[in-house]
């Protein structure tokens, strides 16, 4: 089988392993272009390779090990909130709500807190299935260490697993009726689609304004929400395309000139909104569309603001 042909058939799989241990599309995609390079190169070399598609799962994962640790020392770094870069699909009802939970954004923001070989022994298991004995390979270790690895992180895992089980068709009605009463400024419609509880998160990463920290509260989050659309409308304005996102219900954010501007997901449960989680950071959106820089005006637009108060003349 040459290069190409065994590209095709084990790129889906290389990058949603990698994708699930980093949480960045970009560093997803830049470990399996290396992966796939390599095995280009030994069989290049007329080395005999026994199985690519473990040979190239070995490599994604060891590859994706060590991007994840250097990974780690720079969103320590992070301004605000660190989010998954999202991934976007058109709505799928053929999806089950069991595989979107392990795609979701609120899991991967969890499998943060794994060392990067717990994540991946974890994933590799639990996510992939793979057996213990080919786990312990491709992660380099002896398999009564990757039982552990996998039996610690379930543990810590299912601790704090937040799980958004419905139907496709309950998530794409709520998802519908939360876009729709955000675009109308409706406060009353929108709380009562909200959980008492339910919390909103930002990812702007210092670029555009965007939450401190996460917002908790029906009535704090609605307001919030309502407060953000009508910052927008005074540039503009926006329209929002409901999508899939992370395997769940969202939206993708256009300005007036059609660029993205963000993407929203929605974590639902019990027929309301559980979580939301708000990406407008534009390096974390660079792979789905051309970037808006509505977050730069809203920026410029407080920074006038604030010199006015401050010097009146």
């Amino acid at each position: 089988m040459s290069s190409a042909d065994l590209y095709g058939e084990l790129r889906p799989r290389a990058f949603a392993i990698a994708y699930q241990i980093l949480g960045s599309v970009s560093e997803a995609e830049d470990v399996v272009q290396e992966a796939f390079l390599r095995i280009h190169q030994s069989l290049e070399r007329d080395e005999h390779i026994a199985s690519p598609r473990a040979y190239i799962a070995t490599l994604v994962t060891r590859l994706a090990i060590d991007q994840l640790r250097s990974a780690r020392v720079r969103r320590e770094r992070y301004v605000g909130e660190w989010l998954p870069e999202p991934l976007v699909t058109d709505p799928s009802p053929a999806d089950h709500a069991e595989t979107a939970d392990s795609l979701s954004l609120a899991f991967l923001v969890l499998l943060e807190t794994l060392s990067p070989r717990q994540r991946a022994a974890f994933l590799l298991r639990e996510v992939f299935d793979y057996p213990y004995a080919e786990v312990a390979e491709i992660i380099g270790t002896d398999i009564d260490s990757t039982r552990h690895l996998v039996a610690k992180a379930r543990a810590h895992v299912q601790e704090r697993r937040p799980r958004y089980y419905a139907s496709a068709r309950q998530r794409e009605e709520l998802a519908q009726r939360f876009f729709a009463a955000a675009e109308q400024g409706d406060l009353r419609a929108l709380e009562a689609l909200l959980a008492q509880d339910v919390v909103l998160h930002g990812d702007g990463g210092g670029k555009v304004p965007a939450l401190a920290r996460s917002v908790n509260g029906r009535e704090r989050v609605a307001r919030h929400l309502l407060a953000a659309m009508s910052v927008v409308a005074e540039h503009g304005g926006v329209r929002i395309r409901i999508a899939e996102v992370n395997g769940l219900p969202g939206a993708m954010v256009f300005d007036s000139q059609d660029r993205l501007f963000g993407v929203l997901g929605l974590d639902v449960a019990d027929g309301e909104i559980q979580a939301i989680h708000s990406i407008v950071n534009p390096d974390k959106l660079r792979h789905l569309d051309s970037v808006s820089d509505l977050g730069a005006q809203i920026r410029a637009g407080r920074r006038r603001r604030n010199q006015l108060s401050r010097d009146p003349r």
